[in-house]
Formats: structure tokens, sequence, C-alpha cells
């Protein structure tokens, strides 16, 4: 759908507009330049013109004088003014910009973050990441190439316009014929020309980072079925098309700035030539005949960075509208809700609750009903691909059901606050979540107000206290990239002392033990099972054997089998 300027941009003018008062502290730093530059250029023409005349009638015997201290100490205050604001300026609006762009980047995430796995699962995680990163990059040239270099440049135009109509009226009135016209062009005729080609520029390169990643991931593939030839020739074929589209940017460019150059000379001779006649006619003197046409070329500093930036506005348009289409996606599936869960364990209800993935041959859930009443211990057990992992997600509400209803506590999951459901929900999944930093801060992210001594306990539960006491940095230790500095069985444990740090009223679990030895499984599962103790506990297992980890005190089993509940056939435990 063909969306209006105004519609696609709102959400991000809105986003900048919270923090007004440094961008109009900005605006105000260009214009502080931009005026010092023509200041500086025109009093200079006029002094040195000044200068030369009066030198030349002192030559000839004439008894003339000129004041230099006044103009020479508005030639430094004009010189020293654009150092300090161009520098000031710069520091400050990319402060800005960096800003902006953290902005940018939490609501962005906090987006993502609301997004269901249906919706995750529809692109890559290199697209994913393009959104934050490279669409993110492309906003942020809203405001410092978009949105304030024009306004300083109009600005411009019309002051200097009106400064050389105090001389020559004529002069102010060729310029604007001249400039405001030129000034159109490069705003709204260089983003019509540039348009198409730069928003096809953002999706080549989106994809060609997506195709390169696949190609250096899955090199052993390619080169096993004799295919790298073929792939490489689409990343060629890719390469082949961005560069057609940056070489049309780059011309449309450079035809902006040739007619920034071409505007600004045309000016200046008119200017000139109407200050010459003005000055034959005695209207003004020949220091102020070359000072009009001098601030007249001074312009070309506020008319150079439009072209290049309004070349390139689609790419500004396709980003936001990526970036859009994430904002609505993360409304979808589940509503907003204010209902908050009580405190204790909670019962969990599923009602005729269907579920079928997207381009899926088969539903994942199909009617599926069942109970939990509070504090009670259910199994689901079933093979990989049973449609465990869909129950989990449904719970979670990290997915919405095709059918049916799934209530936690007697209220519909779409009514619940969100806050609400992530602090009295805990689930500890098959794959574990940890980020690239120190233990303690994996930690925290479940509980963050703990201190020290109670992440030392959380470690002690799991049997790593005397691990992690003998590291050097302690609970400061960094875990690497996804944990890559942990094993698999540290990670796994650490992820359950991260569970020992909530206080959750239910509880899922989704094979809690897997790749532990059944030495380090008896001896957690007796303290996970006191720790349950008067919580509502969801087991996602394959089967039951009775082995080293066979989960007590559980009060119902439930078979899965391709999305439906069948009667356990396990001996010695309660079917429902």
């Amino acid at each position: 759908m063909n969306e209006s300027w105004l519609k696609v941009f709102a959400p991000w003018l809105r986003l900048l507009g919270q923090r007004r008062r440094r961008l109009a502290i900005g605006v105000a730093l260009l214009v502080a330049t931009v005026f010092a530059a023509i200041g500086l250029l025109a009093l200079s023409g006029w002094f040195i013109t000044a200068s030369a005349l009066t030198g030349m009638a002192l030559a000839l015997g004439l008894a003339v004088s000129l004041d230099v201290y006044v103009p020479g100490g508005g030639i430094r205050f004009f010189a020293v003014g654009r150092t300090v604001a161009r520098y000031l300026e710069r520091l400050y609006n990319h402060d800005t910009v960096l800003r902006l762009l953290a902005d940018l980047r939490g609501r962005l995430f906090a987006a993502m973050a609301r997004l269901d796995d249906r919706t995750l699962a529809r692109q890559r995680a290199s697209d994913w990441l393009n959104r934050l990163t490279a669409d993110i990059d492309t906003l942020d040239s809203l405001y410092l190439r978009l949105l304030a270099p024009p306004l300083v440049a109009l600005a411009a135009i019309l002051l200097v316009a009106a400064f050389l109509a105090l001389w020559v009226p004529a002069a102010g009135l060729v310029v604007l014929a001249l400039l405001l016209p030129a000034w159109a062009w490069l705003t709204f005729g260089q983003a019509w020309l540039g348009m198409a080609a730069s928003r096809r520029q953002v999706g080549h390169m989106q994809r060609l980072r997506s195709q390169a990643i696949e190609h250096l991931g899955g090199m052993a593939e390619l080169e096993a079925y004799g295919s790298q030839g073929w792939h490489r020739s689409g990343l060629s074929r890719r390469e082949a098309a961005l560069n057609r589209d940056l070489r049309r940017i780059g011309n449309v460019a450079g035809f902006g700035i040739a007619l920034v150059n071409l505007a600004i000379g045309l000016a200046l001779v008119a200017v000139l030539w109407l200050g010459a006649a003005a000055w034959q006619q005695g209207a003004i003197s020949g220091p102020v005949m070359v000072m009009l046409p001098l601030a007249v070329l001074a312009l070309g500093e506020a008319l150079a960075p439009l072209p290049a930036a309004f070349t390139r506005l689609g790419a500004s348009r396709g980003a936001a509208e990526r970036l859009n289409a994430v904002e609505r996606s993360s409304g979808g599936g589940y509503g907003t809700g204010n209902s908050v869960l009580p405190a204790g364990p909670l019962s969990v209800r599923f009602e005729g609750v269907g579920l079928h993935y997207p381009d899926a041959l088969a539903p994942a859930l199909a009617g599926l009903a069942f109970e939990l009443a509070p504090g009670r211990r259910l199994a689901l057990t079933g093979v990989s691909g049973a449609g465990k992992s869909s129950v989990a997600a449904l719970l979670t509400r990290r997915l919405p059901p095709s059918q049916g209803a799934v209530e936690l506590a007697g209220v519909p999951l779409d009514r619940l606050d969100e806050g609400s459901l992530r602090e009295r929900v805990a689930i500890l999944g098959q794959r574990i979540d940890l980020f690239q930093d120190s233990l303690a801060a994996n930690l925290r992210l479940a509980a963050p107000e703990a201190d020290d001594e109670r992440l030392w306990q959380a470690l002690a539960w799991v049997d790593l206290q005397a691990w992690a006491k003998s590291l050097p940095h302690g609970l400061q230790t960094q875990v690497g990239e996804g944990g890559r500095a942990l094993s698999g069985g540290q990670a796994r444990r650490l992820a359950l002392a991260r569970l020992h740090l909530r206080d959750p009223g239910l509880v899922i679990l989704d094979e809690p033990f897997a790749g532990l030895d059944a030495a380090t499984v008896s001896r957690l599962s007796q303290r996970l099972d006191e720790w349950l103790h008067g919580r509502s506990v969801l087991y996602l297992v394959h089967q039951l054997d009775g082995g080293a980890f066979d989960p007590p005190g559980i009060t119902e089993v439930r078979r899965l089998e391709q999305g439906e509940l069948t009667v356990c056939a396990k001996p010695g435990y309660p079917s429902g």
C-alpha cells in the first residue's frame, strides 16, 4: 500500500519531537555557522575593496580615511564565530543523533520483543538484525540531513535576499527568483529523481548481506552439492543491480551539485551586474558593490548538502516503511490487557485450542483441551514435533492460538497485563539465552534487584558456587557471546539458577536437565522439587522412563501425538 509521506514518517517525527529542545539548539548552531560564513565572506570582500580604494585615493593625494578597527573586528568575530559554531554544531548535533539512534533502536527493539514466534519466523535473523541496524542508521538522517539543513538553507536565502534588497532591491528579487526554485528542486526534485533507485539500493543491500551470510555459512553444503558457482552467480547479479542503482544515485546527486553551482553562479553574476549598475548611478559604494555578490556566493555552503541528502530520501522512506511494518506486526496477535495475575499458584485452562503455523501442511495443535489446577503438576510427553513447545509458546504469549481459548487463573491471556504475565510465569526452555556480559548481569535478568549474596545462593543451589568463586573475576566473569565461555552443562545450570531467583506462580520446564549427567540430575531434581512446592508446574518431556530424571510430585500425565492429547500409557502415573 502506498502510504502518504506524512503517515510514513509521522511515528518517527513524533519520536524526534520528544527532544525538541535539543533539535532547536542544533538548528540554531547550524544557522549561526551558515550566517557566520556569509558574514565573513561578505565583510571580507567589503573590507578588502574599501582598503584598496582608500590606498589608491591616498596614492593620488586625496584626503580620505578608513576605520579599519570596526570591520577588522567584525571579520575576526565572524572568523572565530564560524570556527567555534561549526565545532559546536558538529559536536552537539552528532551527540543528538546518537541519542536519537538510541531512542529509535530502543523503540524498535521494544516492538520486536513483542513480536510473536509466527511473525519472527517469516524473516531470517539477518533480516531482523538489518532492521535494527541498517534501517535505523538510514533513518538517522531524518534530522541531520533532511529536516534541519533545508530549513536553514531556506532561511539563509530569504535573509540574504532581504539584506541585498536594503542596498539594491532588484538584486534581492533576482536572488529569490533564482534560488527559491533551485531550493525547491534540490529538495523535492532530487527526491523525485532518486526515489526509486535509493529505495531499491537499501533492498539490494539487505538481500546481498543475507545471501553473503548464507554463502559463507553454507559453504560446505554448497561445495558438496557442486552449487557454489550457481550461488555465487546470484551474488554477482545482486551486486550488479546494486551497482547500477548506486551509479544512478551518484549521477542524480552530481546533477544536483552542478545545479547548486549553476544557480549560485547565475545569482552571483546577476547581483554583480545589478550592483555595478547601481554603483555607476552612485546609489552604492564600490565596497558594497563587491560585498553583495560575495554574500550570494556564500550561500553555496547552505545549499551544497541538499542534493546528496534528498537524492537518498527514498532510502529513508523505505526504512521508515519497514520499521512501521515491524511496529504494526508487534501489535498483532494479542491485545494489551490490564488484568493482573494473583499471587500463589496459577491454574491453566486450554479449551479447544488449535494452532496452525503459516505454510505448514498440518496444524501443530488441534482441539487441545486440558486443565491444570493451582499447585498441581502436569507432564506433557511426546516425541519431537508433537506440539509440546507450541503449548509453552501459547502459555507465554509468544504465539496467539488460531482457535480456542487459553486462560491463566481464569483470565484469558489477551486480557493480561504484559508485566504481570512475565513476572508470574517462568519458563526454562531447551534453548538457553545468555548475553555477552558477566555472570551477575545474566543472573540479574531474572531479579534486577538481587544483591551479590542472593546471586551466590542461587549458584550454590545449582552446584556452581565453588566453580564461580575459583574464577579470577568471580561474579564479574564474562560468559561470552551466547554463553560461549561456558560448557553446555554450566549454561543449563546457570539458567536453572536464574529460574531460582524468580517467584512465579506457574513454572514451565521443557527438558530442564537436558545435557546434564545422571549424578548432577539426581542432586538438582530433589532441590528443584522442593523449590516447586506450592507452584503450578507444567513439564514438557519426551518420555517418563523412571531413569535419572523422573519428575516427582506429578499429579497428571498426558501424551501429545500430532497436536492431540491421548491417554498416557505409562503405568503408575495418573492419566487424567
